[in-house]
């Protein structure tokens, strides 16, 4: 049976709306000419966010835009909100508060109708909180700014629609290697992805691609040989020995079962470029 499971587009924030546009394109090209819909939902004020969308899909040949917003979870069991993504080649949730999603959509009509748009083959992509949301255990909070305390981070469900990863975005520019570490060291069955802005990972079967001007950062806590998480006290750093890590940068693969880079094709100029030196 061939498997019709649509793309997950899960970026770190702050991608190009005015220039290339390489991750919006990636969105582009996966709707086929079918309708978009721009999910505002993490946001608490969400005026703007659809308008900047708006005009950045149109630049690209995207006009069939439709906004979904939430101002409240009974807003799920409307007919017409339901349609929106019944009848969408893809939905892309913009940034805010992580959490909101969730406790907005999870369990719902509207996330069962999210999960059948990617069954059938639809796009799922999300931008800083909507990429944190696409995981099975989501990164809620925590401090980025210097090394993981323990105790110093909040988890939570998430849309499930990827499983076995936890994602962080925002990665670089904001130092937040400390917390994935500190995630993947409650479960270390998940596997870290940390994307920086303008980056994306496109997720189709159990493999994903790296796009973007930056990178994608792979934690993996699979064979660590030991932590202190649960014996150290709250205000004690992170203690993690034999942690896997990966830098990946546009081009570059990851199969996510076997956890292993796979290189992406070297660039013929670049690389004659450099024989001639």
């Amino acid at each position: 049976m061939t498997d019709r499971t649509g793309a997950l587009i899960a970026i770190g924030g702050h991608e190009d709306k005015d220039g290339d546009r390489v991750i919006l394109r990636a969105v582009a090209e996966r709707l086929q000419g079918g309708k978009l819909v721009i999910a505002t939902v993490a946001s608490h004020e969400p005026e703007g966010y659809f308008e900047a969308y708006r005009q950045a899909f149109s630049g690209i040949g995207v006009t069939d835009l439709v906004e979904l917003y939430l101002d409240e979870r009974e807003d799920t069991l409307d007919p017409t909100r339901q349609q929106l993504i019944a009848s969408a080649a893809g939905i892309f949730f913009t940034g805010g508060d992580q959490l909101r999603i969730v406790s907005q959509m999870g369990e719902t009509p509207l996330e069962e109708l999210v999960r059948d748009l990617h069954a059938r083959g639809g796009v799922v992509a999300g931008t800083s909180a909507g990429a944190s949301a696409q995981s099975e255990t989501m990164l809620v909070r925590g401090n980025g700014a210097e090394s993981y305390r323990i105790g110093d981070l909040h988890l939570a469900p998430g849309l499930g629609l990827l499983s076995d990863v936890i994602i962080d975005q925002h990665f670089a520019e904001r130092g937040r290697i400390g917390r994935l570490l500190g995630a993947i060291a409650h479960n270390p069955r998940l596997l870290g992805i940390g994307i920086d802005e303008d980056s994306a990972i496109i997720v189709e079967g159990r493999c994903f691609n790296v796009i973007g001007s930056g990178a994608v950062t792979i934690v993996d806590a699979g064979a660590v040989t030991h932590s202190n998480i649960a014996e150290a006290a709250p205000d004690r750093t992170l203690s993690l020995h034999h942690v896997v890590l990966h830098a990946l940068s546009a081009g570059d693969r990851f199969d996510l079962d076997a956890r292993q880079p796979l290189p992406g094709p070297v660039d013929p100029g670049k690389a004659e470029d450099k024989a001639l030196s």
